[in-house]
């Protein structure tokens, strides 16, 4: 569902992504690990080209991401195109980015009306349905302000998912968190784990990775150190920057 190819990125001197390669498959669950500075959120945004690559593909259910090939050379999308294609990628952020003018209800149903121009009817039907999935019914008609942190960042999933996206992706969604409000944030995660969304996590949960990964990335100075199932990446690391890593955040 989503193949990264040899994915370079730098902002002026600095070089964050250092050829970076990575395949999900569809329904699975890909947790990147690493510290700050290692270049997760920028790898996260490439995927649906919030960040242009310098060099490499990002692929997404076959469909290269923000560009068209012709022979061996690459040309960037239109925006329209590019507008298009991130309709199929969803993105939760940490800060939630809700628009606060708007009810939640609001919030979770402008995408569709305006980007996917669906009946109202039907976008309706499944606000409903994804507010109820989160948890928050009752909530359809408050403003973002009114709500805690948890409750916005349940809001900014099922924003997210009222696109019918083919991949989920969340940039550290619980660390603006109070620690008593990760809970509720990380039960829904699991629940779109479990119903088999594609969903590549960048955060520094590693019970929840444990728990719902397939597959776990340690990024660390831009480079894949170390890649492949929790219980190999988490309790036997292999490379000693990702032991150091594991021990500090455990």
């Amino acid at each position: 569902m989503i193949e990264i190819d040899g994915v370079h990125k730098s902002f002026g001197a600095l070089r964050v992504l250092r050829g970076v390669s990575l395949k999900v498959a569809p329904g699975e669950v890909a947790v990147v690990l690493g510290p700050s500075g290692s270049g997760k959120s920028t790898l996260l945004r490439t995927i649906n080209h919030l960040e242009k690559v310098d060099a490499g593909t990002v692929a997404v259910d076959g469909e290269l991401v923000g560009y068209r090939r012709s022979g061996d050379v690459l040309h960037e999308l239109p925006e329209r195109e590019i507008l298009r294609q991130r309709t199929k990628i969803g993105f939760v952020f940490q800060n939630f980015n809700l628009f606060p003018h708007l009810t939640v209800r609001e919030n979770v149903a402008e995408a569709p009306l305006s980007a996917q121009r669906r009946p109202k009817a039907e976008v309706a039907e499944t606000v409903n349905r994804l507010l109820l999935r989160v948890g928050l019914s009752d909530k359809a008609d408050a403003y973002p302000g009114t709500l805690s942190g948890g409750q916005r960042q349940r809001v900014a999933i099922a924003r997210a998912l009222a696109l019918d996206p083919k991949v989920v992706l969340f940039d550290e969604p619980t660390s603006a968190l109070d620690p008593e409000l990760v809970g509720e944030v990380l039960d829904v995660m699991r629940d779109l784990a479990k119903s088999g969304t594609t969903m590549v996590v960048v955060t520094h949960e590693i019970g929840f990775a444990r728990e719902a990964a397939d597959t776990v990335v340690f990024l660390d100075e831009g480079l894949v150190v170390e890649q492949g199932p929790p219980d190999q990446v988490i309790d036997h690391p292999q490379h000693e920057r990702t032991r150091a890593f594991i021990s500090r955040v455990l």
